[in-house]
């Protein structure tokens, strides 16, 4: 079992590595967006630090995901991320949501599993 869930975060880790990296490097195309998508890409770009940072906190707990002492501080950096992918696919694309729901469940089920790491934030 620990080697499987070895396996899973070291992919979920280089998935958000991987994506963190495209937003500055740009080497992966991207699909044709919708007129709604587009406006809101807009808005997102506007706003010149939003994008930045974004793929910073992707590659950075994409990192953190893999390294088992530090699974639990990026399964918490990514959630927010995370929750923001879910409803981008609710909303706009739904066919996405068979990639992106795995992942999303792998991303709690980690957070579940390393609780006891959270809970002094809440005593």
């Amino acid at each position: 079992m620990k080697i499987i869930k070895l396996i899973v975060c070291l992919l979920f880790g280089l998935m958000f590595i991987n994506a963190g990296l495209n937003k500055f490097l740009n080497y992966m195309p991207m699909e044709k967006m919708s007129e709604e998508q587009m406006k809101m890409m807009e808005a997102l770009m506007t706003i010149k630090w939003l994008m930045p940072l974004t793929g910073v906190i992707e590659t950075v707990a994409g990192l953190l995901f893999i390294i088992p002492k530090t699974r639990a501080l990026g399964a918490i950096m990514i959630l927010p991320v995370m929750v923001g992918i879910v409803c981008h696919n609710l909303i706009f694309e739904p066919s996405g949501l068979p990639l992106v729901l795995p992942l999303f469940l792998i991303n709690i089920l980690i957070i579940v599993d390393n609780w006891k790491k959270y809970k002094p934030m809440f005593s």
